[in-house]
């Protein structure tokens, strides 16, 4: 796609999100993702060298391979949401060979999904694309539906099958984020110890998290803090939500604040408040890669790439981009994740 492609799709925004240039964080002191963002960054850190060749195989992938951006198709969604939800669209994706192969065909970096999804075409595909197994879930079959992250299999596991990295979910703001903090923090160190890479989803999740008809759950207060958790217990790229409001904090009233949160650091464009999420990730030295967010039909293509221009602006690292993709038919779902990799390839699409 051109980026004369990528300004048409845009339509009325394009001014406002290709031409907008931030005044609060500046781009000089972000450690934006590049070529060398390994060398650069985690090289120095305490990550081991069998961390940093997994990394270095994440970003050396798919057709974003050496620009140091990610392209990530996610599939846990048959846990999240249901089997029947999320695969009816397109059922041949209750085969894990066909989730596997839209990654492929999509030029995506990874494949982020189930045990069981991966341990299955383990010996076909573990050597032809990263595997990143996502190692907790919300099951959905408890009645009355409850809301918890649990484990579904060893970090050894994950090893053995062959993974380069696992991921793994935290609601921050639940009543069991402080046993999930603990749990996930412990399968990071042992994911760390085996030479795996990290990928904490950093999600906000408390029904007071609503209020006055608003969804704070988005808001880029909340969802920044809950980075700046997931890189505190080592995650190497944080998974958020794109953010689409500010003030959580205050709205709720709870936690603490200062006003510059809401001045100096942020704006209401969303440039700036995805950038706010990326200052709490050490200034970018731990990758931010936003959500793609649920499959709207029509809109999917032109949602998918403003979520990609926003994120490659504020300073992140790429998309993370499942139902989109996988809820359509596969040369539908190649094009829109090409579409996504089309952004972070185009040089006319800069830092903000």
């Amino acid at each position: 796609m051109s980026y004369e492609k990528i300004v048409s799709l845009l339509g009325s925004d394009a001014e406002n999100l290709l031409q907008y240039q931030s005044q609060t964080i500046s781009k000089e002191q972000l450690h934006a993702p590049g070529p060398d963002f390994v060398d650069r960054i985690f090289a120095q850190s305490s990550r081991s060298p069998q961390v940093l060749r997994n990394l270095q195989q994440l970003f050396d992938h798919g057709r974003l391979a050496g620009t140091g951006y990610l392209s990530i198709l996610p599939v846990d969604q048959g846990i999240e949401h249901t089997a029947g939800a999320s695969f009816a669209p397109n059922p041949i994706y209750f085969d894990p060979e066909n989730i596997i192969k839209l990654a492929l065909e999509g030029g995506c970096n990874a494949v982020a999904t189930t045990f069981g999804n991966l341990a299955m075409m383990s010996r076909k595909y573990a050597h032809k694309i990263p595997f990143v197994v996502k190692i907790n879930h919300n099951e959905l079959m408890t009645y009355p539906n409850k809301y918890d992250q649990i484990m579904f299999g060893s970090v050894d596991d994950a090893w053995n099958l062959g993974a380069a990295a696992v991921g793994a979910t935290i609601y921050f703001g639940s009543q069991e984020s402080s046993r999930q903090i603990i749990e996930v923090a412990e399968a990071f160190e042992r994911a760390h110890q085996l030479g795996m890479a990290t990928i904490l989803w950093c999600y906000t999740r408390n029904n007071a998290f609503k209020k006055d008809g608003v969804d704070y759950h988005v808001a880029a207060d909340l969802t920044g803090q809950a980075n700046h958790l997931g890189v505190t217990i080592q995650a190497d790229i944080i998974k958020q939500k794109l953010p689409e409001n500010n003030g959580g904090f205050k709205a709720i009233g709870f936690g603490k604040t200062n006003e510059k949160m809401y001045t100096e650091l942020t704006t209401d464009n969303p440039i700036d408040l995805t950038r706010y999420q990326v200052a709490n990730c050490y200034m970018g030295r731990a990758g931010l890669i936003n959500s793609g967010g649920e499959s709207k039909g029509e809109s999917d293509l032109v949602d998918a790439v403003r979520t990609a221009v926003i994120n490659k602006r504020a300073g992140g690292m790429g998309l993370i981009s499942g139902r989109k993709a996988f809820q359509k038919d596969m040369g539908a779902g190649v094009e829109l994740l090409n579409a996504i990799q089309d952004v972070y390839l185009a040089n006319e699409i800069t830092l903000a």
